[in-house]
């Protein structure tokens, strides 16, 4: 039984070496909440022991955070980010890698005028397209992990004292991370491996369509020519393995951007902005969402759809086994980088350009040309289910199963 320092030990080893796989003589760039320092320092520890040339740490605060949202003029959240984004792309040009910690509240800016948020997000996105270009071609190593943050905690545990809730999530996460391993380092290697015989399968079967049927959803998503099936763990421009998700359960692909049909009910709520948007379904036609309706955010979902033209279309579709392991924790994280990794699901707006052969090295015009959406925004959304059934067909219409009740066929 390894102790929480081991344990948190363990995990900052993790993002440095199989996350962000810092190597000798690189920069790393880090970002996070100042509630996460503890984490951070370790990280950054770990880091300059793995060779790396400097550690360059952003903090935030949501509690600076909210005070914007609530006291700065309007016309403060239509000033981009420009300084950042220059800086980030010289990095990303220059090699150097790139770790989030994620913390945040998923209610952090309940009550705040919607417009202000969309605005936020519209001008941030404009301005980093560039920088999230390159990440979606893995022209460098980035990824992302979490810290239990109070807020964070209580809203997954609510009916927990404040120091108990922060505890049973640390559990959770060191255990979805294989951070409670005497040896997590070979555990992800192994758990990489076994992903990535998934992805070579699918990848031998060059489905034309896939085909979701469930409860609330009926939906067909044709796939580009040349699609290929991936998995977190990747490969950045110098060839250093990365693996941009810690932790990771998915296989995923692009969809053709006007090959979806049909519609398709969310199935966790999504934590999208600082709101909730939960219970809600979309239709399509011929890739387009035509129809959106919420029980809980339909304003923030209407400004998530409406961010630019890309965001009205959908850039990823990813295969979870209801059997995985971060499902069968039971666990509502309330967080996307865990929630979208115990349930199938799907992203509203760009499409990752490694998803398509050569498409690393292709322009965006070559991209869309291909059938490969492109948006200043990318938001998973959950949609699996143990009711979910999955068919792909082939060119000639040759049907076979993908999942049968929530898991492989």
């Amino acid at each position: 039984m390894l102790t929480f320092d081991q344990k948190l030990n363990n995990y900052a080893e993790l993002a440095v070496k199989i996350g962000a796989n810092v190597q000798p003589g690189q920069t790393l760039v880090v970002s996070a909440d100042i509630e996460a320092r503890e984490l951070v320092r370790l990280i950054v520890k770990k880091a300059y022991e793995a060779g790396a040339n400097f550690v360059r740490v952003n903090y935030t605060d949501e509690a600076v955070t909210r005070l914007r949202y609530d006291l700065a003029p309007d016309e403060s959240f239509l000033l981009p980010p420009a300084a950042q984004a220059r800086e980030w792309v010289e990095l990303a040009e220059q090699n150097a890698a790139f770790l989030t910690v994620i913390s945040s509240n998923p209610d952090l800016l309940k009550g705040v005028n919607p417009e202000r948020i969309a605005n936020n997000q519209r001008t941030f996105g404009q301005a980093m397209a560039k920088y999230r270009q390159y990440q979606q071609a893995d022209k460098m190593s980035w990824t992302g992990v979490a810290f239990p943050s109070p807020d964070w905690a209580a809203k997954v545990f609510p009916d927990l004292p404040g120091d108990e809730a922060v505890a049973k999530l640390w559990d959770a996460i060191f255990h979805a991370v294989r951070a409670d391993q005497e040896d997590p380092v070979a555990a992800w290697q192994k758990h990489i491996d076994t992903l990535q015989t998934k992805s070579d399968e699918l990848n031998g079967k060059k489905y034309h369509k896939l085909h979701f049927v469930a409860p609330g959803t009926d939906l067909t998503i044709e796939l580009p020519e040349g699609h290929i099936w991936a998995q977190a763990g990747s490969e950045n421009e110098q060839g250093t393995p990365f693996v941009a998700n810690i932790p990771t359960e998915e296989v995923f692909t692009a969809p053709l951007k006007t090959g979806v049909n049909g519609y398709v009910s969310s199935t966790k709520p999504l934590s999208y902005g600082g709101n909730i948007i939960d219970r809600f379904k979309l239709t399509f036609e011929n890739g387009r969402i035509v129809d959106f309706t919420a029980e809980e955010g339909q304003d923030t979902l209407a400004r998530l759809i409406n961010m630019d033209e890309g965001s009205h279309y959908l850039g990823e579709v990813a295969l979870v086994p209801y059997h995985s392991p971060i499902s069968q924790s039971n666990i509502l994280f309330l967080s996307t980088l865990f929630d979208e990794n115990a349930s199938c699901h799907l992203a509203i707006g760009s499409a990752y350009a490694f998803n398509l052969e050569g498409g690393k090295t292709m322009s965006a015009e070559e991209l869309a040309s291909r059938g490969m959406n492109a948006s200043i925004t990318h938001v998973d959304f959950m949609m699996g289910s143990p009711e979910m059934n999955i068919t792909g067909i082939t060119r000639d219409g040759k049907e076979e199963p993908i999942f049968i009740d929530g898991n492989w066929a």
